[in-house]
């Protein structure tokens, strides 16, 4: 990740934890004012994407670190693993919210939440799809499977205050219509939330954990590079690409077939010429290793392969 890249994705981590943290300030204090079932469990979440915008901040750090004899790859599986965490918040979370408002309900409910909770899910709702659009946007350009996952929950956050202003707002129009039975659909909110919160922690911890998993770009979002690969003066055939994901770069495998009859030397040049073609033509890719094959087309000709003195049988490639 180039310097640049790098310096928007923890900008953007650090607009999601001051974010967070207001939100989940701003709705805790209104939360406990109003007797508001649901937007105490809303204030709860968003406390919670502080940790997560925390660990995106760390995958970033991490994923920045450059290479080793441990990690030749480099770090960045770290932005993974922080989406785990991060889908994992989500899920902890949702049950705790699913929880609270089913205690909630089998307590009784005896009175409407005041008005100005209703302003501040309005509020929360508008700040919440800035920063999803903002936080998914930026995860894009850079690349960063973090950021993205950060973003998804941030649009969880959004169907999360929905249902807390439908909840709410039901219950006040059962304080102004005097049915008491309106009031249950404050708490009844925290738990549709707190489901929908649960099956998106469910569906990002799954992708997070494919792409852990040494996950290679499909062959339509690779097209791209093998095109560029195939243009290169010297590349004869491209027999194999693989583009490995490691959080917000990519590294190549490939292998190319070059002309037989030429040197050493000038196949490596080719494949030089291959790999800054890459690096130079797609800012996601860090590395490329790429293995020089000669062309055979079924035979059309044989090469010698013992070396001098060798008076082993000609093997033909």
């Amino acid at each position: 990740m180039s310097d640049q890249r790098f310096q928007r994705g923890v900008f953007g981590a650090w607009v999601g934890i001051i974010g967070n943290a207001s939100l989940a300030l701003m709705k805790g204090i209104v939360g406990w004012l109003s007797g508001s079932k649901a937007l105490m469990a809303d204030a709860v979440n968003s406390a919670s994407d502080v940790a997560g915008s925390v660990a995106v901040l760390v995958g970033l750090k991490a994923a920045k670190l450059p290479p080793d004899d441990d990690h030749p790859y480099g770090h960045g599986k770290a932005e993974s693993i922080s989406a785990i965490i991060v889908s994992i918040l989500v899920i902890v979370v949702g049950v705790e919210m699913g929880l609270s408002a089913i205690r909630s309900i089998v307590a009784g409910v005896e009175e409407a939440p005041a008005w100005y909770a209703l302003v501040v899910i309005v509020i929360s709702i508008a700040i919440k799809e800035f920063m999803f659009r903002y936080s998914y946007r930026l995860g894009k350009r850079i690349g960063s499977q973090a950021m993205v996952a950060s973003a998804w929950d941030h649009r969880s956050d959004v169907f999360a205050s929905a249902a807390a202003l439908l909840g709410v707002g039901g219950a006040m129009l059962g304080d102004a219509t005097g049915i008491s039975l309106l009031y249950y659909l404050d708490p009844a909110a925290g738990v549709a939330v707190s489901g929908f919160v649960i099956f998106m922690g469910t569906r990002l911890v799954m992708d997070a954990i494919h792409n852990t998993m040494d996950h290679v770009m499909h062959a339509e979002d690779a097209a791209d590079m093998l095109a560029a690969v195939e243009k290169v003066r010297g590349v004869i055939e491209v027999n194999d690409l693989r583009a490995r994901e490691h959080g917000h770069y990519v590294i190549v495998d490939l292998k190319i077939s070059v002309n037989p009859r030429i040197t050493v030397l000038e196949g490596h040049d080719i494949a030089k010429n291959v790999k800054q073609t890459l690096l130079a033509g797609f800012p996601n890719v860090s590395d490329v290793f790429v293995h020089v094959n000669p062309y055979d087309a079924g035979y059309p000709y044989a090469v010698d392969a013992r070396l001098p003195g060798d008076d082993r049988p000609t093997i033909l490639h």
